[in-house]
């Protein structure tokens, strides 16, 4: 029978645990249940939502009026997100205005904002400069490649993804992140030292490689959408073909053994952002090195990141973007151009405006501590509730070897409560001092990518105030949900960790 709600010490091999998935975002809301629950198990060493970013899935939320109209099918959502065809319609505008707003800002403004007239203005010579060329098919579509064949036949582990409706079929994922990571930075290297691909060329090139990327992101979205329905086995389609097309008609193509999801979600996304940032710091060694502080500070801080997101690979098959998340506009898009892209600003802006930026190794080494400090919480809070989720469900801890482990990533004694639902509610380690600590340390981190930059442009700093938007978002939605889920039991577990953000504070 139902348990009631108690206190439980000593988490063991072997021992009950929900079955995964119980719960369920997107991307970036991947984690439906607690902190601390076994609904989803998270990436370990990383964002909570699997590899961070696409964090542009907030938009459109508060665009209700124009959501779709009628009553869901069984077993689909309960409600069009983003306003409904209306509101992806807008966003798929602004994902392709706004790399070319950054472009024109970075070329023509000294990184500075361009007033809308301006930027309008100004569009057409922006876009005729970063017009795809030779060289940049040949490197971003020769990146896709190598790094497909990669994720093929490099070793690493098989897992099975959760259960997958209506049949309950289980899909099997090669997670070879760390093996292929290693083996993309001895290329990287070979290449660059043989002069047939100089570091510095690709951020050179970087609004042909946008156009690129851009035109590539486009086209895949198409052929995934048009090829399930040629097929017959378009999933979860609503009737809206605008919002269908953005939300996608597949949910888990694969090409061979390539979870084309999962490829674009953690292979292209950070490894390309890393290497868009690495050119950005050769580039500026080249060119006197001026602010060679800031730019280590924010090379460390996304190779940290990528590193994080490929040791954690293995646990990202059971995360709701890879279970549940179909792969449209959205995801493709996002993934194959926004991340790596935009979220570079920050390098580009340091290399580009050398003089606007405040260059000191004793204020970068302040923000490193910062950055390091918060990255130690945010790795080892995932680290905690991974391990403690796959000592629940008598899995090894595999990949326990790989760079960095960091002390107390494993809780030797956990403290949990147990639930009606039979989800364990972890309440110790990190998770015991606040609810959303991981959240706390990730914006930490953002907000280290803006200072580096200085304070003399304001666009650095639109990527963590849009983060701290979309996290106070999601702890109103997930507060709601785990209340309708757990009941009772959602009261208990907030007594016994009463801070949300801050411990001892907020």
């Amino acid at each position: 029978g139902e348990r009631g709600p108690r206190e439980r010490r000593g988490a063991r091999a072997g021992g009950e645990a929900a079955a995964p998935g119980a719960g369920g975002p997107s991307r970036p809301a991947m984690a439906e249940g607690p902190q601390g629950g076994a609904d989803v198990p998270l990436l370990q060493g990383a964002s909570p939502e699997g590899p961070p970013a696409p964090r542009w899935k907030l938009l459109g939320r508060g665009l209700g009026w124009l959501r779709g109209e009628g009553p869901p099918r069984e077993g689909a959502p309960p409600r069009k997100e983003f306003g409904g065809g209306g509101g992806v319609l807008l966003i798929m505008a602004f994902s392709h205005v706004l790399p070319y707003y950054l472009l024109g800002c970075l070329e023509q403004n000294h990184g500075r904002p361009l007033g809308p007239a301006t930027f309008a203005k100004r569009l057409p010579r922006i876009l005729w400069h970063a017009r795809p060329t030779g060289f940049s098919v040949c490197v971003y579509l020769g990146f896709i490649l190598v790094e497909g064949v990669l994720a093929a036949v490099m070793p690493g582990v098989v897992v099975k993804g959760r259960p997958i409706p209506p049949d309950g079929r289980q899909l099997s994922y090669l997670c070879n992140g760390l093996t292929c990571w290693y083996f993309s930075l001895v290329l990287v290297t070979v290449l660059h030292f043989s002069r047939l691909l100089p570091l510095s060329s690709i951020v050179e090139n970087y609004g042909a490689l946008l156009t690129t990327a851009v035109l590539f992101a486009d086209a895949v979205s198409v052929a995934l959408y048009v090829a399930p329905l040629a097929a017959g086995s378009a999933t979860r389609m609503t009737g809206n073909p605008l919002y269908d097309f953005f939300m996608g008609a597949a949910l888990n193509p694969r090409l061979g053994p390539v979870d084309l999801k999962m490829f674009a979600e953690i292979r292209v996304s950070w490894m390309l952002l890393f290497l868009l940032t690495l050119s950005a710091f050769k580039e500026n060694l080249e060119h006197g090195g001026s602010c060679k502080w800031n730019l280590s500070l924010v090379l460390i801080a996304h190779g940290l990141y990528t590193n994080a997101c490929m040791k954690g690979e293995e646990l990202i098959p059971m995360t709701w973007d890879i279970f549940h998340e179909k792969f449209g506009f959205m995801l493709i898009f996002w993934n194959l151009a926004g991340v790596p892209f935009v979220y570079c600003f920050p390098s580009l802006y340091i290399a580009g405006n050398p003089q606007q930026v405040l260059s000191s190794p004793w204020y970068s080494g302040a923000l490193l501590a910062v950055l390091l400090a918060a990255y130690y919480v945010w790795d080892t809070a995932n680290s905690q509730k991974n391990r403690f989720r796959a000592q629940q469900m008598g899995l090894p801890l595999r990949g326990v070897w790989a760079f960095p482990q960091l002390p107390w990533g494993t809780l030797r004694d956990p403290k949990w409560l147990d639930t009606a639902s039979g989800s364990k509610l972890l309440i110790s380690g990190w998770w015991g001092m606040a609810r959303k600590i991981h959240y706390t340390s990730d914006f930490v981190m953002s907000m280290v990518w803006a200072l580096a930059c200085g304070f003399g442009s304001p666009l650095p700093y639109v990527y963590p105030v849009f983060f701290l938007v979309m996290i106070t978002h999601r702890v109103v939605r997930d507060e709601a949900r785990c209340k309708q889920k757990y009941g009772s039991d959602w009261e208990r577990y907030k007594a016994a960790v009463p801070h949300l953000f801050i411990p001892g504070v907020f």
